[in-house]
Order: structure tokens, then sequence, then C-alpha cells
């Protein structure tokens, strides 16, 4: 059984930005997280980056910009022996109708397939109400966390928030996840 999480990056794994994070200087990892990604790693759950990265289309950044992010992004992780397998996104604005761009689940579903994960295995952890309907629509279980933009998502009590798990952070979610998974 492959159990696969898949996580926001901006607001999950590093601070977010309303500028958008453009630059390996920008990228900052939050605390906790690569202790919790290094967690279910040990507990053999694939982790997975799906994100929406507007600033590409919108030619903010280049792809070139995004690779050295996500560099950044692993080399940083793997000082807590912690790793994502791979990162998805979208690199289209809100205005352009894709099926890759969250809330539509098409990362998602490209996630699930690439790792042969079910989605009875396969969680969401994210921090804006597009993350929630994405993993709704792709059938998964959502997780919401306080960090980034979730406070305020939590805040506007969205009806597809109703019975959405909310946690502090990525580390409050994992060690929830994991006395959950135990037990089982």
């Amino acid at each position: 059984m492959k159990r696969l999480a898949l996580l926001n990056r901006d607001g999950v794994i590093n601070f977010a930005s309303a500028e958008l994070i453009k630059s390996p200087d920008e990228w900052q990892l939050m605390e906790g997280v690569g202790e919790a990604i290094a967690r279910l790693n040990q507990a053999g759950v694939i982790c997975v980056v799906v994100s929406n990265q507007p600033g590409i289309g919108e030619e903010l950044f280049s792809l070139d910009q995004l690779m050295q992010i996500n560099i950044k992004m692993q080399r940083e992780l793997a000082e807590y022996d912690a790793k994502v397998e791979f990162m998805l996104f979208c690199p289209h604005g809100p205005d352009i109708e894709c099926d890759c761009r969250k809330p539509r689940p098409g990362l998602l579903l490209e996630a699930m397939e690439r790792t042969g994960a079910k989605p009875k295995n396969t969680f969401f952890v994210g921090d804006s109400i597009q993350d929630v309907q994405a993993a709704l629509q792709a059938k998964i279980k959502p997780a919401l966390v306080r960090t980034g933009n979730g406070e305020k998502t939590e805040a506007e009590n969205h009806v597809d928030l109703e019975g959405v798990a909310v946690y502090d952070d990525l580390a409050d979610f994992v060690e929830y996840f994991l006395e959950q998974t135990d037990h089982k």
C-alpha cells in the first residue's frame, strides 16, 4: 500500500509572500518542516510538492529560477534527511483555463498516477481553499494548515471546509497523521 502526501509549497513548506517567491534568496524553509517531512519519509510516505506557480506565465521569474528554488528546497530538506520525490506545478495564471491549476485536480491526479498511490491512501496538505477544493475534486483527503494563508482561509468559513481537519502547521499534521496510522 503506497501512501502519498501531496504538499502545497508556499505557505506549507516555506514562508509565503504576496509578491510570490521569485528566487532562491526569497525562499525560506519554515521551522519544523524539515523534521516533519523526514518523519513522513521514515514512515514510508511518498512526498510530492504540488504548486501553482503563476509567476512563470506572468514572466515574473523563469523556469530556470523555479528549478533553482527547488534545488535549494531539496538541499535544505536533505539537512534533515528529508526529501520530496518530485514537484508538479502549474505555470498558468488564474485567467487561463487549464486542468493543472488548483482548484482543478489535474496535478493531484498526475501525482497519484506517477506514484501508483490510490486516493484513499493520499492526502493533500494546503493553506488555501483552492488546495482543499482540488483535493475534494481528486477524491483525496484534504488537510488545511494555519500557516501561510491558512488562518485567513479558516476564518472565511467556506462551505468546502466543512469536515476538513485544520492543523497549526505541517508538523502538527504529521504528528496527528502518524499517530492515526500507527494505530491501524
